[in-house]
């Protein structure tokens, strides 16, 4: 039967609770929540007129060229790096906003490259994302529940008026929004930063998702109420089994909170491993440079800054060899030509992954 002849099935139900069944591979492990295989996003660069004419061919920005990852269920991946990285890029190929140029995107075991639009919305309720900027994402015309209800509407769940009140009700409970009716009818101008990035945290998980991706979700508040929302997405996905993708550019805060630490620079990953590895054990003169400008107690006793010299490639003329050989304050002529790959660095049993030919090796 074609797919077009298919009744559409029928809209579940909200969730009751955050947490899926996780299937699991021929052996018997739990397969990852989200698998990500050789993720390639470019982007075309216009031309000019004379180019055209010429049939000069277009150059393209490798926004992500070649990334790796894996998450598991309650887990929450930090992916690190400078601006211009591309870390955003990928969580909004992850997303399905931007399409991958190659590569694979699995969640749940399912490559959702190439569904239609009926079979993105199981997808899209199962993924949400929280943006950077909660005096942006937040419509000022919306009152508070209203912009939590606004998901449940789009998507057809939740039942009568009143169910959707209790299931928002509940969302804003859950972000720490107590009690949920001395908030529910502020607009977004009577609260502060914090409660702001918390009502869209409760946007997102009205839906009962499985995935969250977080784009710098504290960069825009004062630091003063940072860890507050940190500590909360830290309890969801402790309590909920919510996988977090967290993208950042503070090693400091992913030390803290990951699980795990994926540091990007110029499209791909070239360091990866358990939080405490990556922070008390670099391998790639990049993380080592990252860590180094890090404020710690040793620093202010006097523990030296590596800053790095000169500016990223252009990412529509990547260097060959190591991509990184331009700033690297320890590169040899072979890191001029050789382009390493991720490999297991440090301790046997740590799986810690390093693309630097100087790396130790593992033992």
């Amino acid at each position: 039967m074609s797919e077009t002849a298919e009744a559409p099935p029928p809209a579940p139900e909200v969730p009751v609770s955050f947490g899926r069944t996780a299937t699991r591979s021929g052996d018997g492990r739990a397969d990852p929540l989200l698998e990500v295989r050789d993720l390639h996003t470019h982007y075309p660069v216009r031309r000019s007129m004379r180019e055209a004419a010429t049939r000069r061919p277009r150059s393209v920005v490798r926004a992500v060229d070649g990334v790796s990852l894996s998450l598991a269920r309650g887990e929450m991946l930090a992916l690190v790096g400078e601006s211009g990285c591309g870390k955003t890029t990928t969580a909004q190929t992850v997303l399905g906003m931007v399409a991958p140029t190659s590569g694979s995107i699995r969640v749940n075991g399912t490559d959702i490259a190439g569904l239609t639009a009926r079979r993105m919305r199981p997808f899209r309720r199962a993924v949400q994302m929280i943006y950077q900027d909660p005096y942006e994402s937040l419509d000022q015309r919306f009152r508070v529940w209203q912009t939590v209800e606004e998901p449940l509407l789009v998507h057809g769940l939740g039942g009568s008026r009143a169910e959707r009140r209790r299931h928002v009700d509940q969302a804003l409970e859950r972000v720490g929004l107590s009690p949920a009716e001395l908030f529910a009818d502020r607009y977004p101008h009577e609260l502060s930063g914090g409660q702001r990035q918390r009502v869209a945290i409760a946007a997102s998980l009205v839906l009962g998702p499985e995935l969250l991706l977080a784009d710098e979700p504290v960069s825009m508040l004062d630091v003063s109420v940072r860890a507050g929302v940190l500590s909360l997405l830290d309890s969801l996905r402790r309590e909920t089994d919510l996988g977090i993708l967290m993208i950042t550019h503070d090693l400091s805060t992913a030390a803290h909170f990951a699980d795990r630490i994926a540091v990007m620079y110029l499209g791909r990953v070239i360091e990866q491993g358990p939080a405490d590895q990556v922070v008390h054990d670099p391998q790639h003169p990049y993380t080592k440079a990252l860590l180094s400008v890090v404020p710690t107690l040793e620093r202010r006793q006097g523990g030296r800054r590596q800053i790095l010299t000169g500016e990223t490639p252009d990412p529509v003329r990547i260097p060959p060899g190591c991509r990184f050989h331009p700033r690297c304050p320890v590169a040899v002529e072979a890191c001029r030509t050789s382009q390493p790959e991720l490999r297991p660095v440090g301790a046997p049993e740590a799986d810690h992954e390093a693309a630097c030919l100087l790396a130790a090796p593992p033992g």
